[in-house]
C-alpha cells in the first residue's frame, strides 16, 4: 500500500456508536434485525429476478445489481459492527480498515451509477417506447453495469491510496463504527489537504453528475407523461418511476450530507447516525420499496410461491 512505511500504527480502535452497555444491547438487537431483513430482502430480490423469466428485462437487470451492491455495502460494515458490541477493545487492523473502506466506497459509487442507469432505462421506456428494445439491448445493459463497477473500483483505489499514504502516528482512536474516510482524516498526523480535495472532488463529480443525469431524465419523462391524454396512462407511467425516485431521494440525500460538506463542518457524532442510514437502513429499504410499490414484483413472487407449493 502506498506510504505504508510511514504508518506507525498497526491497528485502529473504533469507538463504535455508543459506550453505554444497556444501549449497546438494544442497538445490537435492532441492527441484527435490520441486517437479517436486508440479507433476506436483497438475496430474495436477486433470486426472484433470476428465477422468473418475466422479470428478465433491463429494469430488473439493474435492480438485481442494485440489490447486489446494497448487499455488499451492508456486508462490508455489519459483521464487524455487530461483533464490536461485545468487544471491550474494538480494534481493526490497518489492512482490514483499508479493505472495509475500499469495499464500502466501491458499493456506494457503483450505487450512484446504477441508479443513473435505471433512470436512463425509464427515460427510454417512457419517452421512446418504440425504440426501447433496440436501445436497451442485453449488451448495453451489461456494459452499463460493468462500467459502473469499473469506475467505482478505480475511483476508490485513488481515494484509499491517498488516505493510507498519510502518516498515522497516534492516537489511533477512530470516532466511528467503521473505517470511513472523514474520521480517518481527522486521525492523521500529516497534512490531509490533498486527500480532502480528492474526496470532495470525486464525491462531487460522482454524486452531482449522476444526480444531474437522473434529474434531466425525469424532467424529460415528466414532460412526456404530461402530454398523455388519459389519466390511467399517466398513472401507469408515473408508477414505473415511483420506486426508483424514492431510492434516489434516500440515497443521494445521505451521501451529499456526508461527503459534500467542508471538513470544518463535520460532526462525527452526527455523521455516525447518517452513516447507519446509508450503510444499513437503505440496503434494507430498497427491496421493500421495489416490492411493495411494484405490481410485477408482487406477481412474480406469487408465481414463485405458487410453484413452490405445487
Amino acid at each position: 500500500m502506498v506510504g505504508r512505511n510511514k504508518t506507525t500504527v498497526e491497528e485502529f480502535i473504533l469507538l463504535g456508536i455508543t459506550d453505554i452497555w444497556e444501549l449497546q444491547v438494544t442497538l445490537f438487537v435492532l441492527f441484527l434485525l435490520i441486517c437479517v431483513t436486508s440479507l433476506v430482502g436483497n438475496l430474495g430480490m436477486i433470486a426472484l429476478i433470476s428465477l422468473d423469466t418475466q422479470l428478465h428485462t433491463p429494469m430488473y437487470f439493474f435492480l438485481c445489481h442494485l440489490s447486489l451492491v446494497d448487499l455488499g455495502n451492508s456486508s462490508a460494515v455489519a459483521p464487524k459492527m455487530l461483533v464490536s458490541f461485545f468487544e471491550e477493545r474494538k480494534a481493526i487492523s490497518v489492512p482490514g480498515c483499508a479493505a472495509q473502506m475500499y469495499f464500502c466506497g466501491v458499493c456506494m459509487i457503483a450505487d450512484c451509477y446504477l441508479l443513473a442507469a435505471m433512470a436512463y432505462d425509464r427515460y427510454v421506456a417512457v419517452c421512446n417506447p418504440l425504440l426501447y428494445a433496440a436501445t436497451m439491448t442485453q449488451k448495453v445493459c451489461v456494459q452499463l453495469a460493468v462500467g459502473s463497477y469499473l469506475i467505482a473500483a478505480v475511483n476508490e483505489i485513488v481515494l484509499v491510496s491517498s488516505v493510507f499514504s498519510l502518516h498515522f502516528c497516534g492516537p489511533n482512536v477512530i470516532n466511528h463504527f467503521f473505517c470511513d474516510i472523514p474520521p480517518l482524516l481527522k486521525a492523521a498526523c500529516s497534512s490531509t489537504a490533498v486527500s480532502e480535495s480528492l474526496l470532495f472532488t470525486i464525491a462531487a463529480f460522482v454524486a452531482l453528475s449522476t444526480l444531474a443525469f437522473i434529474v434531466v431524465s425525469y424532467a424529460c419523462i415528466l414532460a412526456t407523461v404530461l402530454r398523455i391524454s388519459s389519466s390511467e396512462g399517466r398513472h401507469k407511467a408515473f408508477s414505473t418511476c415511483a420506486s426508483h425516485l424514492t431510492s434516489v431521494s434516500f440515497f443521494y440525500g445521505t451521501m451529499i450530507f456526508t461527503y459534500l460538506r467542508p471538513s470544518s463542518s463535520y460532526s462525527l457524532e452526527q455523521d455516525k447516525v447518517v452513516s447507519v442510514v446509508y450503510t444499513l437502513v437503505i440496503p434494507m429499504l430498497n427491496p421493500v420499496i421495489y416490492s411493495l410499490r411494484n405490481v410485477e414484483v408482487k406477481d412474480a413472487l406469487k408465481r414463485c410461491l405458487g410453484k413452490g407449493f405445487l
